[in-house]
């Protein structure tokens, strides 16, 4: 395994990081401890997680995966061996069931004392918000819409202001934000540079991979410059990078089959680009998936790459991406196919 720093601090996180939002839903709990075992046991130390798994979203299912992570660290007492990261969920119709005061204190306190509660820790090493407060981006959506109107106010350092307090009760070590756009990014990193009680937001959990680029659009320069590292979610873009779907007959359990509302990474313009890439990757003798893993685990930019399997079988191959070099041929090859077909996955 390889290893990294959350930027700015000395916390040593995995380059691979295990997520989990299939545990409770698609995985049994059983599979779910599994799979924390073999992660473990590979070197992988960093675990991503949220009070909104396992997705889709469901009321019945309300932090099912945390509490699948809590009871895993009781059972195993390795509480001290992972570096945990968790979420708030933001605003949103499939939220609505959690709560609808978005990041106000009181929603924050509530969410970082139950996260606590179910996970059976003391402490939660990164703390994120997951989704921006106000209307903005979202899946499917590529820029911002200049002529919508939310009722949105500004209240960053309010925000900001919370979770110093929880940081100061040492009940959250560092902060992040998630699915931001480079003007979320930079309006919390002022806050905390003009105001240096405040805490500073260490990373952000955005989508990468080769079907979706658009990290590269502003947000990079800002990781680059400013210091805050990317979490690389869906790097496997819902798992379209294996190939798996490219065939006549989709998997009977793959996550687009069961959940055919996860499309992004679906339309005519993708499944092009996806056939490019896996006939680049036999070209040179590897699977999509390792290819693709690989080429995130390149990006001078991410702290760590999040990483999903529904078996552990899936979950060997995604790790084992950690060793592999990509050479200059792959890459140049890479660049050819993206240059044809850019970002076809909002």
């Amino acid at each position: 395994m390889k290893y990294t720093r959350l930027p700015n601090t000395n916390i040593r996180v995995s380059k691979i990081c295990l997520g989990t939002m299939t545990w409770g839903r698609q995985n049994s709990e059983e599979e779910g401890h599994a799979q924390m075992d073999f992660a473990l046991d590979k070197g992988v130390n960093f675990f991503d997680t949220a009070e909104l798994y396992p997705v889709p979203a469901k009321k019945e299912l309300y932090a099912v995966t945390e509490e699948i992570i809590g009871r895993w660290f009781v059972k195993t007492g390795n509480r001290e061996k992972v570096v945990l990261a968790t979420k708030i969920a933001g605003n949103g119709d499939y939220t609505k069931f959690i709560r609808t005061t978005g990041f106000a204190k009181d929603a924050l306190i509530t969410a970082v004392e139950g996260s606590l509660k179910r996970l059976q820790t003391d402490y939660i090493d990164l703390y994120q918000l997951h989704w921006p407060e106000r209307d903005t981006n979202y899946f499917g959506k590529r820029g911002y819409d200049a002529d919508q109107h939310d009722f949105w106010e500004d209240n960053i350092h309010q925000v900001l202001e919370t979770l110093r307090d929880l940081v100061q009760q040492g009940k959250i070590r560092e902060v992040g934000i998630s699915n931001e756009t480079p003007w979320g990014a930079m309006r919390y990193l002022e806050e905390s540079k003009v105001h240096q009680d405040l805490p500073r937001m260490q990373t952000i959990q955005n989508p990468y991979n080769l079907l979706n680029r658009l990290f590269e659009v502003g947000l990079s320069e800002v990781a680059m410059r400013e210091r805050i590292g990317l979490l690389a979610y869906s790097p496997m873009g819902f798992g379209t990078l294996s190939g798996k779907y490219l065939g006549e007959v989709p998997p009977r359990k793959g996550r687009v089959t069961l959940f055919p509302q996860y499309n992004r990474y679906s339309n005519e313009n993708a499944v092009a680009a996806t056939r490019k890439y896996a006939a680049l990757a036999e070209e040179h003798g590897l699977s999509l998936a390792q290819m693709a893993l690989a080429f995130v685990n390149t990006r001078p930019f991410l702290t760590s790459n999040i990483i999903g399997a529904t078996s552990l079988e899936q979950l060997d191959e995604n790790i084992a991406s950690i060793n592999i070099t990509l050479p200059n041929t792959i890459l140049e090859g890479i660049e050819e196919i993206h240059n044809t077909i850019p970002n076809p996955s909002p």
